[in-house]
């Protein structure tokens, strides 16, 4: 992807964080991001086409923040990554607080949106089925559809708790204790499953 179209990225991201997807308006991306309106236009079509590449946009960078791992350190094990994973997600950054808004305000569009509620199925399908892998990996001998209800239901947790902790409902130390209270909970069910 090019510098500019991250660049337009960034600021979508930002915008559609503090304004909301109704609030997307393509001028004023283009300000917020430096960049002319012609130039947003070419790269991403029409403003659906910027929605659903900044979509993809956080969840790239989602994957990034909850992934990379210092080379030198020694390695996770797999309920150590597994919790790692799920809480880089109740991080106090900018770009997760960035990130974790935008995402909640794309799901919400995505009930009057057909095209938007299409991409983000297949996005939550994606987050689901590597929850699922994490938890396999820590309870190998657990069924597939028994891992993949385990992490729909702690991804739909997390979704919550974000949300509550980035609009003031929780604080960021109570929505992790509890995040990791339901990996408890879930893995413990797989085990007697």
């Amino acid at each position: 992807m090019s510098s500019r179209s991250t660049q337009i990225l960034e600021a979508a991201a930002r915008v559609i964080a503090r304004r909301g997807v109704r609030g997307l308006r393509v001028e004023e991306l283009a300000a917020e991001a430096g960049v002319s309106t012609a130039l947003i236009y070419y790269h991403f079509k029409d403003r659906t086409g910027v929605l659903r590449q900044t979509l993809e946009f956080i969840n790239d960078r989602a994957e990034r923040y909850t992934t990379d791992r210092d080379p030198d350190e020694p390695p996770l094990t797999p309920r150590e990554e597994l919790e790692e994973t799920l809480l880089l997600e109740l991080q106090d950054t900018v770009e997760v607080r960035e990130n974790s808004s935008a995402w909640g305000e794309l799901r919400a569009s995505a009930v009057f949106d057909e095209v938007l509620r299409e991409d983000l199925a297949r996005a939550t399908l994606v987050w689901v089925q590597e929850v699922a892998a994490l938890l396999g990996q820590v309870q190998p001998m657990v069924p597939a559809s028994a891992l993949a209800a385990a992490a729909e239901r702690l991804t739909a947790l997390l979704e919550g708790l974000s949300m509550r902790w980035l609009s003031g409902g929780i604080k960021i130390d109570h929505a992790r204790e509890l995040m990791r209270g339901a990996i408890d909970a879930e893995l413990a069910g797989l085990g007697r499953g």
